[in-house]
């Protein structure tokens, strides 16, 4: 048999009482993509002539970020591919108890175990967006090399992971009363499976946050008390204090729309900003924030713009890089310019697009538009003290926005849509000083703004 009988009992029945095709749900429709990523950057024709001579902005197609993310990655769904699961599963405990991660605490067991799943995932999501029932066979397959090694709790995670994907491409995020029975109930079976195999792994204490992590990805599709998700959440960060995710995730999943509420969204902001000060200052604020704000307007309700906006310039000034030709990181506390530019870059797309007032809709309630109107302000600081180098594919991230489910483009296009993108919007921003003929000049001593030669 090579499933579980309690994988047969919920996934296979629930498929076959679905039609061979399935309506989609509004979450599930396919975007313009080359149309939401130039929304709102048409710029005058004289503008535009003017950009490539006055705009002088050092582009990295690939951040360091970036590529390293990509290797790990790469590297787990390479090892999958090759059946080669005990190399996997070293691999992906020792980087798990080491802590390894990318320059921007990106956990690289996350990495690997995503690549693991990588191939399967994308088929079914695939197969969901157009309307499709997703063949289990990739499950099956993951599932035999769980059966191989039931006690291997990497394995476990990857599999565990895999069924939590299907579960959210099923369901959308939508509001619970906004998703047909049969997206809820595919929803619910993965997540049943998921529960099942990491059960088994109740007793262990971690040594590492891979597993408490995908306990928590678990958690917030259940239902739950509150109280519960945040104290698992608020354990997870301390494990891996450096990771903004597990910030961002919990203030997502402590929307009204999950297990929360705004007065609890903005309680547990303060509380995680307290217990993670040492590394981020009032950053953690920021990052509990920083998904809500976006997905829910009515978290402009309780959020407290000035504790936020600290918690950016915290979050910049915290973030050292490598100078090159010293041997110590320098912070962006001694010099605004030395700022992870991947955060600078991440920081810099949030104010401009994701928080322009400008693409609510008209019936967007006014302090809604007040909050995202002084959250887009803060652009002007983050060009000025901290942006020195563009990466293209945040910008193209943070124009895409929040739908998981729309199909991404080929990475090249990501890369020239997000650098237009960028470009232009950072051109709007200072549309008076090139119209005046004015260079602006971004690179690692600081904006720079020069006069027309005679």
């Amino acid at each position: 048999m090579k499933l579980s009988t309690t994988l047969s009992k919920t996934l296979k029945p629930a498929l076959e009482a679905l039609p061979n095709r399935s309506k989609r749900t509004p979450t599930m429709q396919r975007r313009d993509l080359a149309r939401v990523l130039v929304t709102g950057e048409r710029l005058d024709e004289e503008l535009i002539a003017r950009l490539d001579k006055q705009l002088i902005l050092p582009a990295a197609d690939q951040s360091d970020e970036e590529t390293s993310r990509a290797a790990v990655q790469d590297h787990g769904q390479y090892l999958v591919r090759q059946d080669r699961w005990d190399e996997l599963s070293d691999l992906i405990r020792e980087a798990d108890t080491s802590r390894r991660s990318t320059p921007c605490a990106m956990s690289h067991a996350e990495l690997l175990c995503y690549g693991a799943r990588a191939d399967v995932v994308q088929a079914g999501e695939d197969a969901i967006l157009d309307g499709a029932n997703p063949s289990l066979e990739g499950i099956e397959a993951l599932e035999e090399a769980l059966m191989e090694e039931p006690g291997d709790y990497a394995r476990a995670v990857i599999v565990a992971q895999t069924h939590i994907d299907f579960a959210w491409a099923w369901r959308g995020g939508d509001w619970p009363h906004e998703i047909p029975e049969r997206n809820l109930a595919l929803f619910e079976a993965h997540i049943d499976r998921a529960a099942d195999i990491l059960a088994a792994f109740n007793n262990q204490s971690p040594k590492g946050p891979l597993l408490p992590s995908a306990r928590c990805a678990l958690l917030a599709g259940r239902p739950l008390p509150v109280g519960k998700l945040a104290d698992e959440y608020e354990a997870l960060i301390a494990l891996d204090p450096t990771n903004p995710r597990p910030m961002r995730a919990l203030g997502h999943h402590l929307l009204p729309r999950w297990h929360g509420s705004y007065d609890r969204l903005e309680l547990e902001a303060r509380r995680i900003a307290s217990l993670s000060s040492e590394t981020w200052g009032n950053g953690g604020y920021t990052w509990v924030f920083w998904d809500a704000i976006a997905i829910d307007p009515g978290a402009a309700r309780v959020i407290d713009l000035d504790f936020f906006i600290d918690g950016m310039r915290d979050i910049l000034a915290r973030t050292p890089v490598q100078v090159s030709g010293q041997s110590e990181p320098q912070s962006a506390a001694q010099n605004p310019a030395l700022a992870n530019q991947y955060y600078a870059n991440q920081m810099a797309a949030y104010a401009a697009i994701t928080m322009d007032p400008n693409l609510l809709p008209q019936t967007a309630p006014d302090l809604t538009h007040d909050s995202r109107a002084r959250l887009h302000e803060t652009l002007d600081w983050i060009l000025s003290d901290y942006l020195c180098e563009l990466h293209p594919l945040v910008w193209a991230q943070a124009a895409l926005g929040h739908d998981p489910s729309a199909p991404l483009p080929m990475r090249k296009t990501l890369v020239r849509r997000g650098m237009l993108t960028a470009k232009r919007t950072i051109a709007r921003h200072f549309a008076d000083e090139i119209r005046s003929g004015k260079t602006i000049a971004f690179s690692p001593h600081g904006l720079r703004l020069y006069e027309p030669q005679p």
